[in-house]
């Protein structure tokens, strides 16, 4: 109280919008993108929503079947459904960003594994162990080792019995199967 008289507070009207607000008007959200042609379809599925239009009307005014407005229209509402989910908070990461971590990643445990094999190397030597090397191939291959072609020794066996009943010219193995074939006992 200044003089006597109360202190008043006087409320200021908002001459204006509030700068946080944006304002809209007449004309409604702002809607922004898309073709001529989407926009077009999308204003007469609204219309159609809203109770402005008819479907056979709006299918009319687009120049499409009825049958195709409806599609249209499904997949509208499908987009509108999925564009009214939650969103994760937090930056969004792209395929390339992905990517390029998962690069330097790469990269990262590339590093470590080198080093860890030069770190089991040092403690090889440190306790006497010969270094493990990588087995070199033999001179007359290229790297690749040469399949062995299987053989059923049941057909074989077969084979030499169906040749003719001359036991004798043939030696018997010691696992019991005819023709030669005898198997070293390593025992």
């Amino acid at each position: 109280m200044a003089d006597g008289k109360p202190i008043r507070k006087e409320r200021r009207k908002a001459s204006g919008p509030s700068p946080s607000r944006s304002p809209r008007g007449p004309q409604g959200p702002r809607v922004q993108g898309g073709s001529r042609e989407a926009r077009k379809v999308a204003a007469a599925v609204l219309e159609v929503l809203g109770g402005i239009r008819t479907p056979q009307d709006a299918a009319a005014a687009l120049g499409i079947s009825p049958s195709r407005y409806y599609v249209l229209e499904g997949r509208g509402l499908e987009g509108l459904v999925q564009a009214c989910e939650r969103r994760d908070k937090g930056p969004r990461t792209s395929p390339e960003q992905e990517a390029e971590r998962l690069r330097k990643e790469l990269v990262r445990v590339k590093k470590d594994l080198v080093r860890h094999q030069a770190l089991a190397r040092a403690a090889q030597r440190a306790v006497g162990l010969a270094a493990a090397r990588a087995p070199e191939p033999k001179a007359g291959q290229s790297g690749k080792k040469r399949r062995r072609r299987p053989t059923v020794r049941a057909l074989k066996a077969a084979r030499q019995l169906q040749s003719g009943p001359n036991p004798d010219k043939k030696s018997v193995a010691g696992d019991g199967v005819p023709g030669g074939a005898s198997v070293a006992s390593s025992a």
